[in-house]
């Protein structure tokens, strides 16, 4: 059986081993944070302590923290919870942020973006000045920080300056950015953010929605009031902890991804050499270190990804779907992609573990699957 490559990052991290200890050495402890006895403090402890690490990773204050069960329920907490009566958000935004937006009854307005995947930044200013005149309520900007298919990093703090000419509010999905780049909450100006564990190498179960305190946020789950009331249920201790120590991790070694962006260049650098028709987008703007969007002319993404399955390499098309299906990226599309390219692009996303000579065996397998689909034509 073939060495399994996982080149994935951006569907989900691969568990440090620091973290895998952390978590299992608290394993012993089975208190509910909210009880008051020595096992619920020890069980609270924890938690507050993980906030702080999550925190200090992104600037933040830690009463600023909540936790969540994940990404896409941060998301949802964000964008329904301020209840604005219009939402403006970037048409490369992920599933979950455009999901929550068009079921939480505003209405909705796509800001199109340039062919390099960034936010038209004109056509943002005219639809608040349309929002600000119609809307019947609060204003929402929202916009991710870092592309989860291309890597592209939109100027977040030029966009929450703009809305906030508007008197919008501005949410800011960092969760494929964190600890991949540098993040400072107060400098980039936005009033939530969200972020998630499993992105920074943690278990999955555990985010962490983060805002202004005089942000009016309605809860969307009820119950016993956790987390100071804006997310009832009892934490996931274990994941939060987990999500704490990889929090601490990610800020340590923030620096790493310097070195994985040679390893991204060289393998781009080696495949366009080998193939003029291919393409890398996004390659022309500011973009994560670690992450690939990349053209093989004339074969579909879907039968790639089978592909180098069997090559024993894990990659995607786009970003990782819930259902498994592989469908032509919206990110491109919105990019002015052509879909008879857009089809054809995968995602190669790398990470703490990856290696030369993972990027090696990527590169000599692409080279393959491309020289025998292309036989076959």
């Amino acid at each position: 059986m073939k060495k399994s490559i996982y080149l994935d990052y951006n569907a989900t991290g691969v568990l440090r081993p620091e973290v895998r200890a952390a978590v299992s050495a608290f394993l012993d402890n089975d208190g509910n944070p909210s009880s008051v006895h020595h096992r619920g403090r020890a069980a609270r402890a924890a938690v507050d302590g993980a906030r702080e690490a999550v925190a200090a990773l992104v600037g933040a204050e830690d009463q600023q923290v909540v936790f969540t069960s994940g990404g896409t329920e941060a998301n949802n907490q964000a964008i329904r919870g301020v209840g604005a009566a219009t939402i403006l958000m970037s048409a490369t935004e992920h599933d979950s942020t455009i999901g929550a937006a068009y079921a939480s009854g505003a209405e909705v307005h796509e800001i199109p973006v340039n062919g390099d995947g960034l936010l038209n930044m004109e056509a943002l200013k005219a639809a608040l000045e349309g929002a600000l005149k119609a809307s019947k309520g609060p204003v929402l900007v929202s916009v991710l920080l870092a592309n989860n298919e291309t890597g592209v990093i939109q100027p977040v703090a030029e966009i929450a300056a703009l809305a906030h000419e508007f008197g919008a509010l501005v949410h800011c999905d960092a969760i494929q950015a964190a600890g991949k780049i540098r993040i400072d909450f107060e400098a980039l100006g936005v009033d939530l953010m969200t972020i998630s564990g499993h992105k920074i190498n943690s278990l999955g179960g555990a985010a962490a929605l983060i805002f202004k305190s005089w942000v009016k946020l309605n809860p969307i789950i009820f119950g016993g009031g956790q987390e100071q009331g804006w997310r009832s249920g009892t934490e996931n201790v274990p994941g939060i902890v987990a999500f704490g120590r990889a929090a601490e991790l990610a800020k340590e070694e923030i620096e790493n991804y310097n070195k994985i962006s040679k390893l991204r260049d060289y393998i781009e650098a080696e495949i366009l050499a080998f193939c003029s028709e291919s393409r890398v987008f996004g390659a022309k703007v500011s973009r994560l270190s670690n992450t690939i969007s990349i053209l093989m002319p004339q074969t579909l993404a879907e039968t790639q990804v089978m592909a180098f399955d069997l090559e024993g390499i894990c990659i995607s098309a786009g970003a990782a779907c819930s259902s498994g299906k592989v469908t032509t990226s919206h990110v491109l599309n919105a990019m002015a992609v052509p879909e008879h390219e857009a089809g054809c692009a995968i995602r190669v996303s790398l990470g703490w573990a990856t290696t030369k000579a993972d990027a090696d065996a990527f590169i000599a397998a692409w080279k393959r699957i491309y020289a025998r689909t292309h036989t076959r034509k």
